[in-house]
């Protein structure tokens, strides 16, 4: 979804309104057209009946509406992959990890959660003939586990320059939900300014969730924020054709008699926002398993992968 209309463009839409709306997060037509009018007047100190009015004129002039599938199809033929730099979890994932969504990695500590993170954050940059869209990566980081000298050793496997592959990963530390949510919403503003970001690695999604809402009693208030946390990741997904991968935690089920008993935290909230989900389990050594339990159009599979000094591999 993309336009060359500015805000300015749509009725009703004054400087002064744009300003408002650029501050809050809303500096495209598209962000206006898929916001709800509550959003929209809380952002521009509007009132709902002008922020729908102004919404319906920018759904009419990006014509966003219904299609047929046909239509549809040749869209998502159109939609961009980043290649994992393995055959096999290319192979996985259809052929690479796809834009205008979000894959969900979960598994336990060491099973190749943030190797994979790492890894995509240098082959996104990789000509598209290499697999890659020659773009920009922005890593937000919840549990202190980014390395940038990892970076490193994967560039130049892939014959990179590790200089200009740091300078490619925009990072930040997230040191609360809040602040969590606060950098994922600032996205689209480095987007605006001209940042060639094609890639979201949010490593991992629920550990702040989890630590900060306790109990049965803060789960609603907890799940609220994680569906705006993940609506708000989806959004800039689908707005500027971007891949947004996050990695996810595991628990126990104690009432599990028979087969795995780890299951990813974040209930229903996370697994209906998430396009793909995939399973890392412990293998062999370094070797490691992706399992491919949910996904819109591909089958559930597994295949082998491996970590090493230079990145996540092939066996």
């Amino acid at each position: 979804m993309s336009s060359l209309l500015s805000l300015e463009d749509l009725p009703g839409i004054g400087p002064a309104i744009s300003k408002k709306l650029s501050e809050g997060g809303f500096r495209t037509p598209e962000a206006v057209a898929i916001a709800t009018p509550k959003e929209l007047a809380t952002a521009a100190d509007i009132g709902e009946s002008t922020a729908t009015r102004i919404i319906e004129a920018a759904r009419e002039k990006l014509n966003i509406g219904f299609i047929s599938a046909q239509e549809y199809l040749t869209q998502r033929q159109s939609a961009s992959q980043i290649t994992t730099g393995t055959k096999n979890l290319d192979q996985l994932f259809g052929g690479g990890i796809e834009t205008g969504g979000i894959t969900e990695l979960f598994g336990e500590f060491r099973t190749g959660k943030t190797q994979i993170c790492h890894q995509l954050s240098v082959t996104v940059q990789l000509p598209e003939e290499l697999g890659g869209l020659g773009g920009e990566a922005v890593y937000i980081d919840t549990e202190g586990t980014f390395r940038p000298e990892r970076l490193v050793p994967i560039a130049e496997r892939f014959a990179l320059e590790p200089k200009e592959v740091l300078k490619n990963v925009v990072f930040a530390r997230a040191y609360n939900s809040d602040h969590q949510l606060y950098l994922s919403q600032n996205i689209g503003e480095l987007v605006e300014k001209g940042k060639n970001i094609k890639l979201i690695v949010v490593d991992s999604i629920i550990g702040y969730f989890r630590s900060e809402y306790i109990g049965r009693g803060m789960l609603a208030e907890r799940q609220q924020k994680l569906n705006k946390h993940l609506h708000t990741l989806l959004k800039l997904s689908e707005l500027y054709g971007l891949g947004v991968v996050v990695a996810n935690q595991v628990m126990a089920k104690p009432d599990a008699f028979f087969g795995d008993p780890t299951a990813p935290v974040g209930g229903h909230i996370v697994a209906h926002n998430c396009t793909t989900r995939v399973y890392l389990r412990k293998s062999r050594g370094n070797q490691r398993i992706a399992r491919l339990v949910d996904s819109p159009y591909l089958p559930e599979a597994e295949v082998i992968f491996m970590i090493e000094e230079d990145g996540v591999k092939d066996v």
